[in-house]
């Protein structure tokens, strides 16, 4: 079964194997791809997770529901020619947060029902997130509470998975979870989650279930989300450091029922990650930091065009987004500060990289497609990507990957794919020395 790598995640981290599977938070093609791509290349399973906001029975704002979603990476990897047996969909803060200016009753009803969507299109990794407060309640709930929540969810997941037939899912649970996409600040330093709350955390959700007769799916729940000191904001990245966390990871020993599930992952750097997945932070999730490279990769093309064309920068991909950035700014004007300068740069460069919520609207497929157009059937000079795409410039220049505008967004992101791929891989060197 396609979440028997999910499942046995904690016995290997108990036996003192070092595995660890990376999760793919991203509903663009693009990003979808290469991954599929990554996964062909090392024979290895796919986990695609979609979050309660991009993906709900209203469409969240992809406009897709579960089972669109499903279809959607399915027809992707029917093109590709990628095994379906060896994807994994997952649901991602699965809970009353798209609407959590409800009132509870009311969200909650309406995350069971985005819950049984989820499972009935056949999403085996379940992340339970009821930890936010809904209208007249305090942003954080007391840890009872949101266990007693998550509980009731994963009542309505079992028996949508009984009766679709798929695989009974996997579960992911706890109470400190980051919020989506990144923080809204600049960060210098984080509070890591203390042992002990993490070991009341599976407490307080074992006993939850049990009151509802759930002990069989408490025994497939694999990961709790703790914060180990890892984070990004709109302009600086949190590196892990593995001598804060020791004893944090050391409770594991305590729970070998479960590893740690590891948000807000994007931009640490390989030794990082790598250290990560060998301390016990198992399931590694990267969003952002995918589109980010994207984002990247078209601005060089960007770039490219805009010098051989001499194109004015009304007429480059940047300043035609920068125009929709403007006109359309619901999707960054509240995370974005400072002076017009600092949020020009920010809306393009962010790690936050709020742009990916523009990349689906029509004008901005309209720039894209217009800026591939320009550089179709064209050689792309070998200097010009030294210059404009400087990483992935060793590649082109040793024949590995084709000088045209696909492979290099592809690969792009496939770089960033492989970094995680590689620190989950049981054979990596973690560079640092363990603390």
């Amino acid at each position: 079964m396609s979440t028997d790598i999910l499942s046995g995640l904690p016995a290997r981290h108990a036996s003192g194997q070092r595995s660890g599977i990376t999760s793919i938070c991203s509903a663009h093609p693009l990003v979808v791809e290469a991954a599929l791509l990554e996964g062909i290349a090392t024979g290895s399973p796919v986990l695609i997770e979609a979050t309660c906001n991009q993906v709900n029975q209203e469409g969240g704002y992809t406009g897709m529901t579960p089972a669109d979603f499903r279809r959607f990476v399915e027809a992707i990897a029917a093109r590709l020619g990628f095994d379906a047996g060896r994807l994994i969909l997952g649901g991602d803060h699965l809970g009353p947060n798209p609407w959590k200016h409800l009132p509870s009753g009311e969200a909650m009803q309406r995350a069971e029902v985005m819950m049984d969507a989820f499972v009935r299109a056949g999403f085996t990794k379940i992340h339970l997130d009821t930890s936010m407060g809904c209208a007249g309640e305090p942003v954080a709930l007391p840890d009872a509470l949101t266990a007693e929540r998550a509980a009731r969810l994963a009542k309505v997941a079992e028996r949508a998975a009984a009766e679709a037939g798929y695989d009974l899912p996997v579960y992911i649970v706890g109470t400190e979870v980051p919020i989506p996409g990144g923080a809204m600040e600049a960060l210098d330093h984080l509070e890591l989650t203390k042992p002990e709350a993490a070991l009341e955390t599976i407490e307080v959700h074992r006993r939850a279930f049990a009151a509802l007769g759930l002990q069989d799916a408490f025994s497939r729940a694999i990961g709790a989300v703790v914060q180990p000191g890892v984070e990004f904001g709109n302009e600086n990245v949190v590196v892990y450091d593995g001598a804060k966390a020791v004893a944090l990871r050391g409770v594991l020993k305590q729970m070998p029922q479960f590893v740690f599930e590891a948000h807000s992952t994007d931009y640490q750097p390989q030794e990082a990650l790598s250290a990560l997945v060998r301390d016990g932070f198992a399931i590694l999730k990267v969003g952002p930091g995918l589109t980010f490279a994207l984002r990247e990769a078209l601005y060089g093309l960007d770039q490219i065009a805009a010098f051989l064309d001499r194109l004015p920068e009304e007429e480059t991909l940047r300043g035609k987004m920068e125009r929709l950035l403007l006109a359309e700014p619901r999707n960054w004007d509240k995370y974005y500060h400072g002076d017009a300068q600092e949020q020009r740069l920010q809306r393009h460069f962010s790690y936050s990289d709020r742009i990916r919520y523009y990349w689906p609207h029509p004008q901005a497929l309209a720039a894209v497609d217009a800026l591939l157009q320009r550089l179709d059937g064209r050689p792309i000079p070998e200097t010009l990507i030294s210059q404009y795409l400087g990483t992935l410039y060793p590649a082109v220049a040793a024949g590995k990957v084709k000088a045209t505008p696909k492979a290099l967004m592809v690969e792009a992101v496939r770089n960033v794919v492989r970094s995680y791929n590689h620190a989950s891989s049981p054979t990596a060197k973690v560079l640092s020395s363990r603390p």
